[in-house]
């Protein structure tokens, strides 16, 4: 289980851990965080040890039952992979361990494990989630919803685009949500950048942080970073800003969205879109206090397609138009997806339908939706080819 920090990784583990508990006994199942300060340092060894002291208390166990062990923030110990190999080949064990970070799907993991891993992303409230923690979820389909229940979907939809998926940030007044989130991200730099990768130039860190976070949706390249953070007098090479922006994807602070292409040159030559992990991050570093709706709008609806897992690039036409995400999935195929918070102007309507006709154009084969903010710019519009959906009804619903 992999995902950033504070998005509820330890809680599911724990969740994992009671049923398994109530299923078998509490003797075939074992928890244990590496990231206890008691534990600093151990290394995979050491987690031998551990297994042996276990048997040692539980000899019955041993080559006769199934024992569970979940380990929390694995990625602290190095070699785990090696080490739960090892158990797996000569033990009756099931192992389930949790990080925040991306390289426990790496290359080297999998080839360690040999294709036993399955990964879990574990991510901030979707919006049903958010809904589902309010208790107010709904039980209908969207079509049956009574006035009073689409107004209350409607009011949380709107008061999720500021406050966001994590759970310890829910019910929180703005300043003590805002001082918590940015209290994560800090936690991430320093325990899962500066500490983990070495890097030293933590100034040059923190703005380039500070401005992927307050420009959400952003084209960036690293060569535009790189002068951006010459002009600040942050003196970084332009390999260091590659690293940074890596080291903060594998991190799971934020996530990209390349072009949408074939040719693998057009797409590492183009810019990436970079979005956070969670809208309410965007407030937090908001410092003008104007949230951009529509790119916390953009924010959600890429995570959502990261949640159901799509394959996401953004589309530039030969005609110049831009569409917000071509999604990719291997059941439901291609989906063209345009986001737009406000369509009240007729001009704004037709470029944004005009770009997903050019761009469907191009991709005959992708369903073609709009995403808007409410129900009341939904009816406004009546394209051919097109779908328009208020977001929280596509959100709260099946279709990719």
């Amino acid at each position: 289980m992999i995902g950033m920090r504070r998005a509820g990784k330890t809680t599911f583990l724990r969740q994992l851990l009671a049923e398994r508990r109530l299923v078998d006994g509490a003797e075939r199942a074992v928890y244990l965080s590496l990231d206890d300060d008691r534990l600093a340092g151990i290394d995979s060894n050491q987690l031998g040890y551990l297994l042996e002291e276990f048997y040692r208390r539980h000899p019955a166990l041993r080559g006769r039952d199934v024992v569970h062990w979940f380990l929390d923030e694995i990625q602290l110990v190095p070699g785990w992979e090696r080490f739960v190999r090892r158990v797996m080949d000569t033990e009756k064990v099931a192992v389930t361990v949790s990080g925040s970070s991306a390289r426990m799907l790496s290359r080297e993991v999998h080839t360690s494990l040999r294709g036993r891993g399955m990964p879990t992303v574990i991510r901030p409230f979707s919006f049903r989630e958010f809904l589902r923690h309010h208790q107010e979820e709904p039980s209908t389909d969207a079509r049956r919803w009574k006035a009073a229940e689409r107004s209350r979907v409607e009011k949380r939809f709107r008061e999720y685009l500021h406050v966001g998926g994590f759970p310890e940030a829910q019910g929180l007044i703005l300043s003590a949500r805002v001082e918590l989130l940015q209290g994560y991200v800090d936690t991430v730099l320093f325990r899962d950048v500066v500490e983990r990768h070495g890097v030293s130039q933590v100034a040059a860190l923190r703005w380039l942080v500070r401005h992927c976070l307050r420009n959400p949706a952003g084209s960036f390249s690293a060569m535009r970073l790189h002068r951006d953070l010459k002009a600040q007098g942050h003196g970084v090479a332009k390999d260091a800003v590659h690293a940074m922006l890596g080291h903060l994807l594998d991190a799971f602070l934020i996530s990209s969205a390349p072009l949408a292409t074939e040719s693998e040159r057009q797409r590492n030559s183009n810019p990436r879109k970079l979005y956070p992990a969670d809208v309410g991050l965007i407030r937090a570093f908001d410092a003008s206090g104007r949230t951009n709706v529509g790119h916390a709008l953009e924010t959600v609806v890429f995570n959502e397609l990261e949640r159901r897992g799509a394959e996401i690039g953004y589309v530039r036409t030969r005609d110049g138009f831009e569409v917000d995400f071509l999604a990719r999935q291997h059941e439901a195929g291609e989906t063209l997806v345009q986001v737009c918070a406000d369509l009240t102007t007729p001009a704004t309507a037709a470029r944004e339908l005009r770009a997903l006709e050019f761009a469907g154009a191009e991709h005959a084969r992708a369903k073609r939706v709009l995403l808007v903010l409410d129900r009341d710019a939904r009816d406004q519009l009546a394209p051919s080819g097109v779908e328009v959906l208020p977001a929280y009804e596509w959100l709260l619903g099946r279709q990719p």
